[in-house]
């Protein structure tokens, strides 16, 4: 049984969400810095200020990182383009150089991570991909046609993309938000 609710006056889905007053609160706490208060849950999205998720931050953060759950519990996932560019294995000394092309790692285009950019109307939003990272390199947490947890659970950063989303954000169950984080959009990656 899925927590996505129909309604069949206005054909889709319910207009009254969770998820909407959710990503209303993340676009807030992005654009201001209120006072820190104590909560027991360290991922808890009413968070507030933008640098106190998880950990208390000191030093600069603009982005609260959140991920968006299906009906059936699934991470709900986009491909992007604009990514961090992967660099290629170096070469061992003893390889030809003639005729052989760099060798690139693996990574596919797909994310499951987002930043809020703007919320309008009863319960839609732009949303912005993430790239996932691990490291500081693109990680591919997609594997044979579906996104693996544990390369999800790998994630240790987050890079721009120049993919944004318009989304209802009343067709998801769940939204977990999971880091307070600086990305730098205007760097050329």
């Amino acid at each position: 049984m899925g927590c996505e609710r129909k309604d069949n006056k206005h054909g889709g889905c319910h207009k009254s969400n969770c998820i909407c007053e959710v990503v209303r609160f993340i676009k807030r706490v992005q654009s201001t810095s209120p006072e820190v208060d104590c909560v027991e849950c360290d991922t808890d999205c009413f968070m507030a200020p933008l640098g106190s998720l998880v950990s208390p931050v000191r030093g600069r953060v603009n982005t609260r990182v959140f991920s968006l759950l299906t009906d059936d519990g699934d991470y709900f996932k986009a491909v992007f383009r604009g990514g961090k560019s992967v660099k290629p294995y170096p070469r061992a000394a003893n390889e030809s150089e003639m005729g052989r092309k760099p060798s690139y790692p693996s990574t596919s285009c797909v994310s499951v991570f987002f930043r809020v950019q703007t919320v309008f109307d009863s319960c839609c939003a732009t949303i912005q991909v993430l790239q996932p990272l691990y490291n500081g390199n693109p990680i591919d947490i997609y594997d044979n046609g579906k996104i693996c947890l544990e390369k999800v659970c790998k994630v240790n950063g987050f890079g721009p993309t120049n993919t944004c989303l318009t989304v209802d954000l009343s067709c998801f169950c769940g939204i977990q938000c999971i880091d307070d984080v600086y990305i730098d959009f205007c760097d050329e990656t």
